[in-house]
């Protein structure tokens, strides 16, 4: 056959349904290309790719538009044989409960019946029968934190032209499983998710199979479809099938076993523990605001708490989104006093007045010394993930005593980086304490709301190619 043509795009987001922050057109990055695959056995066709930090739900209007672009590109490409669909499967619009096969359906009506479909998600997605049924490939990232990330668009890439040219419509067995976890408990570096997603790459050499993806679910997502998830790709359905229930089977016997990916504490209890640590860097995570995982990054309650300790010599705090407070920092040295968040989502904690003297101005962003706690100050919600993210302002996180960051379990510099660490349990839209946050309206039984629930039906759900 010639070289295909596939064309990439999609709308990559995860939406926290408990923060009142809501995401608009300012809140995405929009590509449209290149951002073709480095390879000649294709004609690639770059469409629209939009992204976003994680956040609050998206504007529908913000939607719409996107969506609507997308669609028109892909009409302006035809024919393709092919779309890999970026998308990460925990996307929420008002008025939409699975608002990913809302855009998969577009895209199959767009591009027609003989093209085939490979969305390439993360782990953190809530994949339904629904989703499963309008694409024709699905696949998911299989570390957590997510280093694979360009690894699972290269092989959603792989599969589609794989079949492309064998002419295979591949066959989707899915199995919901009734688990809905944080990410902070299914990290890939522990057990029991390092071996349930580590075995994953052997599924797919058994004959018959194309490709094998498990899905945590998104926890902060009140929906119906929140809950993990398999799917098993491949040309033969009794062994797609049987692979998935597997796959299921054993995510189910696991659930209990998952645990947080660290030691874990109050607030207070975190802090207790740096000032007593004697390897630095200690590293705290702010976990209930961390806005990689769609938390506002404006909850001061952890640095209120910080604030009022004298136990450090050094402190970063990484960090607080306030953009009129980066305003009110005009000039570095001079002395000013702001009020700090809870501005994006005033549930979880007032502003907090503060006093300090302006470090460093880069870019939209302001570096505060308050009494020894350096806290970045940001104009837009950002993660701080690497070394360089804290170098830029010229802050050394290698020389502090005490590293506090919105986040969950740490990303690999950060993980790199901890002497010691722990994982705050604090407020805020990403709560760890599932209970606590007061879902009303998922599928139930669910574990762990119902920690006494009956054995699930495990039996997958297949189709086979159009």
């Amino acid at each position: 056959m010639t070289a295909p043509r596939i064309g990439i795009g999609g709308i990559h987001i995860e939406c926290s349904t408990f923060t009142a922050h809501r995401t608009g057109d300012d809140d995405f990055t929009v590509r449209h290309g290149p951002f073709a695959f480095a390879r000649g056995d294709a004609t690639w066709v770059p469409l629209v790719h939009a992204r976003a930090v994680p956040g609050g739900p998206v504007h529908p209007a913000t939607y719409h538009r996107l969506k609507a672009e997308l669609i028109g590109r892909i009409h302006a490409a035809a024919p393709l044989d092919g779309v890999v669909l970026d998308i990460h499967g925990a996307m929420h619009v008002p008025g939409y409960d699975d608002v990913e096969t809302d855009l998969a359906a577009a895209v199959r009506r767009a591009a027609g019946p003989s093209c085939l479909i490979s969305a390439a998600t993360d782990l953190h997605g809530s994949v339904t029968a629904s989703l499963v049924r309008e694409v024709d490939l699905i696949t998911a990232h299989r570390l957590a934190p997510h280093e694979d990330e360009e690894q699972t668009r290269e092989r959603a890439a792989r599969v589609l032209l794989d079949c492309l040219r064998r002419g295979v419509r591949p066959v989707r067995a899915w199995v919901r499983v009734p688990v809905l976890l944080p990410g902070e408990k299914t990290s890939t570096r522990d057990e029991p998710a390092r071996g349930l997603w580590g075995s994953l790459a052997s599924v797919e050499q058994v004959p018959g199979v194309l490709d094998a993806a498990v899905w945590v679910g998104y926890a902060w997502a009140d929906e119906p479809r929140s809950s993990a998830a398999v799917v098993v790709t491949g040309e033969d359905e009794s062994v797609v099938r049987a692979q998935a229930e597997r796959l299921a089977q054993r995510f189910w016997a696991a659930r209990a076993e998952f645990a947080f990916a660290g030691p874990t504490g109050t607030a207070d209890e975190a802090i207790e523990a740096a000032a007593r640590a004697t390897e630095r860097p200690f590293v705290i995570s702010d976990s209930g605001d961390n806005p990689t995982a769609g938390g506002a990054g404006d909850v001061p309650y952890l640095l209120d708490r910080l604030l009022r300790r004298d136990s450090f010599r050094s402190a970063i705090y990484a960090a607080i989104t306030d953009p009129a407070a980066v305003r009110a920092c005009t000039s570095v040295g001079s002395e000013v006093e702001v009020s700090l968040g809870g501005r994006l989502d005033p549930r979880y904690g007032d502003p907090l007045r503060v006093t300090g003297r302006v470090l460093a101005l880069v870019d939209d962003d302001a570096v505060l010394d308050c009494g020894g706690v350096r806290v970045i100050v940001t104009s837009r919600r950002k993660p701080f993930h690497r070394i360089a993210d804290f170098t830029r302002l010229g802050l050394d996180p290698t020389t502090a005593d005490l590293v506090v960051v919105k986040i969950g379990y740490l990303e690999p510099e950060l993980h790199a980086l901890a002497r010691g660490w722990m994982i705050a349990l604090t407020p805020g839209a990403v709560d760890q304490d599932l209970v606590r946050l007061g879902h009303r309206r998922l599928t139930r039984p669910l574990y762990p709301f119902d920690p006494d629930m009956p054995p699930p039906d495990l039996t997958a759900r297949t189709w086979t190619g159009r």
